[in-house]
């Protein structure tokens, strides 16, 4: 079994309020569970209203869909325009660990 995770630190474009924060980035989790069927959630910057950090977990028993599930989100999150992707961390567990 493996487990992959990214973590996304984004900077939000036309944000002037944490409640205009919410209405970009709970779009943007529902989007990446429902396409991708990963795990998803915003993990930090809570109270910074430009920043924003999104992780997103999936687990298989295949490597290979591992990678791509993972690939395939973050050329997504790189294509969104009201975000700019300022950093991605990429981590898979299991195999050999």
């Amino acid at each position: 079994m493996y487990a992959g995770t990214l973590c996304f630190d984004l900077l939000l474009g036309d944000v002037r309020s944490l409640k205009e924060k919410r209405s970009v980035v709970r779009p943007i989790v529902a989007e990446l569970q429902r396409k991708f069927a990963v795990s998803a959630a915003e993990t930090g910057e809570q109270d910074l209203y430009r920043r924003a950090e999104i992780g997103i977990a999936v687990v298989s028993g295949n490597l290979a869909h591992i990678k791509d599930v993972l690939d395939r989100c973050e050329r997504w999150m790189a294509a969104r325009p009201e975000v700019d992707l300022l950093s991605v961390r990429q981590r898979i567990h299991g195999g050999d660990e």
